[in-house]
């Protein structure tokens, strides 16, 4: 299966799912999910990684914050798929659970 973007990278791990990229033009940050034997493309804008994470950082980088919440923003998107969203999936705020308080 293709990926549904455009611009994105050629490298692709044994597992066939394309490494995510910051994709500059849109701000945002394209990946792809397995979800029951298909592979989904999503992307999440860079000021929802920032506000969601790391709301006091100023050096932030969105393709660190996105590996160190993967999985969550995984969970996100196969959520979405389960609702009936097609790709390209585009995760919101809301699509995220509520953040941990302290």
């Amino acid at each position: 299966m293709e990926a549904p973007f455009v611009n994105a990278p050629a490298t692709q791990p044994a597992d066939g799912v394309t490494q995510p990229f910051l994709h500059l033009p849109s701000g945002t940050v394209r990946f792809w999910v397995p979800v029951e034997g298909q592979v989904v493309g999503a992307s999440i804008r860079r000021e929802i990684l920032h506000y969601r994470y790391n709301p006091t950082r100023t050096d932030d980088d969105p393709l660190v914050t996105y590996a160190a919440n993967e999985a969550e923003l995984h969970a996100a998107v196969r959520r979405r798929v389960a609702k009936g969203s097609i790709e390209p999936v585009m995760l919101r705020d809301a699509d995220l659970q509520a953040p941990p308080r302290n």
